[in-house]
């Protein structure tokens, strides 16, 4: 299976527990990798054969800076939805950190992966 990946895509927006982490947006950086069928996009260089990355990115971003999650979880889980709803998408792996968030790392997350 073919993989579109999204690197390091950050994003601004509530997410946590405590209340201090509700009260302002904060740094959430995203990765993503979409599994799909991509030889005929190849094949005919045709993007509409294809996922359109940008397109992914932008409704990650304003997914991820209105969504107000109390748990990367959940926010992982909006956004493998949102992916497998992209028309092509077989399978999507998602890692969404909270760079900061714990004490001497740079980052703490979750990483999940969905199927249609």
């Amino acid at each position: 299976m073919d993989k579109i990946f999204i690197n390091n895509l950050v994003a601004r927006g509530i997410i946590g527990i405590n209340d201090w982490e509700r009260e302002k947006p904060q740094e959430i950086r995203i990765n993503i990798i979409l599994f799909a069928d991509l030889i005929k996009a190849g094949e005919l260089d045709d993007i509409s054969k294809s996922i359109n990355y940008k397109t992914v990115a932008k409704k990650t971003i304003a997914l991820a800076e209105t969504a107000q999650r109390y748990t990367v979880e959940a926010l992982a889980s909006d956004i493998a939805k949102l992916c497998l709803n992209e028309p092509g998408v077989l399978k999507v792996r998602v890692c969404v950190e909270k760079p900061g968030a714990v004490r001497f790392s740079e980052s703490v997350g979750v990483e999940i992966e969905r199927s249609n």
